[in-house]
């Protein structure tokens, strides 16, 4: 009896899956390189309004930081000054990753109608233990107190722009539909426990006239209600680049998309294209 009980409890074990996004943090970059730039139409979406509102760009540079090889990857989104009257957008995410793709710092300038704050995060990985220090401001509020945080973590921690970095070069499994992975994502303020779920098969009608075979990503968080909140959803090319061809932000108010509308120095054929 006690040795079917312990083959049991051992097979459990052998078909749980194993969360190796947090427990692998340096991987092979094979998706893209520097010089790849990426231009999208931007269009707002607060339910019964849908409109064109000005362009988002993605690129990855090659840089230095603190002494070593990184990649300079930015992911910027503009509202046009028409759409300023409706809401104004101007937000800026930048990170720097190691050649192996862990994070080393994080930036998301965030002006969204009459808001306006700043989120960093410093990145370290020693000894198999993450640590992170965050800080978030906001620029021109007086009375404003910065709220400072200090994590760390076994599993390795990422953000809102170094998690697609990150999917670009995913393995097999987690492009399965329904592949979920729990991580710690710095937010600015805190790290906290999010879920990226694979949504599977798409097909994203771009903006450069092409259709895409694209695989899709959730990524999400549950608010102090324990409510389901949405908070990033890409949509990556189903071919050796990768390449995200639509990016969904949710917003203090309604959602932004960006759409594909011209790409450049991509490291691969975009062979997805239909």
């Amino acid at each position: 009896m006690m040795k079917k009980l312990v083959t049991t409890i051992l097979l459990a074990m052998a078909l749980q899956p194993i969360n190796l996004l947090a427990q692998q943090c340096e991987v092979v970059n094979t998706a893209f390189k520097e010089g790849e730039s990426v231009r999208y139409d931007l269009y707002f979406d607060w339910g019964i309004i849908w409109k064109k509102v000005g362009y988002a760009t993605f690129t990855t540079e090659k840089t230095v930081y603190e002494g070593q090889p990184a990649y300079d990857i930015r992911l910027m989104a503009v509202g046009s000054k028409e759409a300023d009257m409706l809401f104004k957008l101007r937000d800026s995410l930048q990170v720097y990753m190691t050649e192996r793709l862990e994070p080393l710092y994080y930036k998301k300038a965030a002006e969204e109608g009459s808001h306006y704050s700043v989120d960093e995060a410093w990145y370290k990985r020693e000894n198999g233990v993450s640590k992170v220090h965050q800080l978030r401001t906001r620029p021109g509020v007086a009375d404003f107190t910065p709220i400072e945080s200090d994590t760390e973590d076994s599993r390795c921690i990422y953000d809102m722009l170094s998690i697609i970095a990150r999917a670009r070069n995913f393995s097999a499994e987690y492009f399965m539909q329904g592949h979920q992975t729990t991580l710690p994502l710095a937010t600015g303020r805190k790290v906290e426990e999010e879920t990226l779920i694979c949504l599977g098969d798409n097909t994203i009608k771009a903006k450069d006239g092409k259709k895409y075979a694209c695989k899709g990503f959730s990524l999400y968080a549950f608010d102090k209600d324990g409510d389901k909140k949405e908070i990033l959803r890409f949509y990556i090319t189903d071919d050796a680049s990768r390449l995200p061809v639509r990016i969904d932000f949710y917003l203090k108010i309604g959602s932004a998309k960006a759409y594909l509308k011209e790409v450049k120095g991509n490291a691969h054929p975009l062979t997805s294209a239909k």
